[in-house]
């Protein structure tokens, strides 16, 4: 099989993510309508969200922007209500935004076979996720991510088409050879069709608004749609096949005119 280079991305592709910060969230609102009991709690999430992606425009996927979402969100609603600012509320909402960052993290299913089986078959494995340092290399420590990907890891607070594009030089892949797989069509897909490599998108369990964009590129390579992970290693097979066919069709029609020109 021909040997192909394989980006994965980590959070909710590889393993959960959403589904804590959404219970943390949860904690919050709740907190929040104790304070401000005229307002809803999606009227307070929507705010905190609005807080929160004005950060990662400004500031990337750095955690500490996350605590200080649910902070900047408390502000907010006092400075519309009159309440009194209390730095104890605001160390208290700083402490529930970091809890997210401490829970265990969990493979999604099927994570190490799907890892193992592309290893085996002679894949260059590389992880592309987004966040900081610290964090990142917290999950990837406890899940033992570097049986699969040693050394070849990148963590990019902003991950983008210029991110993308620093590591392909980096590692100079052949762009023909060369996948990104990940939930988010704003971070993973987008940027791998811009730079013209082929994309795998699963979607999430439970998708952030920030990951949900438009497609506005028109693929020049493969762009594949999968309902799980598990489905990874088939999708690529069955895509090096086909490639394979391809060229073999290719040749023998090259053939066939050459043989037709000489015979004429």
């Amino acid at each position: 099989m021909q040997k192909q280079t394989i980006l994965f991305n980590l959070d909710d592709t590889l393993i959960y993510c959403n589904r804590y910060f959404n219970q943390v969230i949860k904690s919050f609102t709740e907190q929040m309508t104790k304070w401000f009991s005229n307002y809803s709690r999606e009227e307070i999430k929507k705010k905190q969200l609005e807080i929160d992606l004005q950060a990662i425009r400004k500031y990337g996927l750095r955690s500490d922007r996350f605590p200080e979402s649910f902070v900047k969100t408390y502000q907010y609603f006092c400075n519309q209500t009159g309440k009194e600012k209390k730095a104890s509320d605001m160390d208290y909402l700083r402490e529930l935004g970091n809890r997210v960052f401490k829970i265990p993290v969990e493979p999604i299913p099927f994570m190490n076979e799907t890892l193992q089986r592309l290893k085996d078959e002679g894949h260059e494995l590389y992880l592309h996720t987004g966040g900081d340092e610290a964090n990142q290399r917290r999950k990837i420590t406890q899940l033992e991510l570097t049986t699969y990907f040693e050394n070849r890891i990148f963590i990019s607070e902003h991950k983008n088409s210029e991110a993308l594009s620093k590591i392909l030089k980096t590692i100079q892949a052949d762009r023909k050879a060369t996948w990104m797989v990940g939930n988010s069509l704003r971070t993973d897909i987008a940027p791998a069709l811009q730079l013209k490599i082929n994309a795998i998108y699963i979607p999430a369990e439970m998708e952030w608004k920030f990951n949900l964009v438009d497609i506005n590129v028109k693929p020049q390579s493969l762009f594949i749609k999968l309902e799980s992970l598990r489905e990874v290693p088939d999708a690529i097979e069955e895509a090096i096949q086909m490639e394979n066919q391809y060229v073999h069709d290719d040749d023998f029609l090259e053939d066939n005119q050459a043989n037709n020109f000489y015979n004429q």
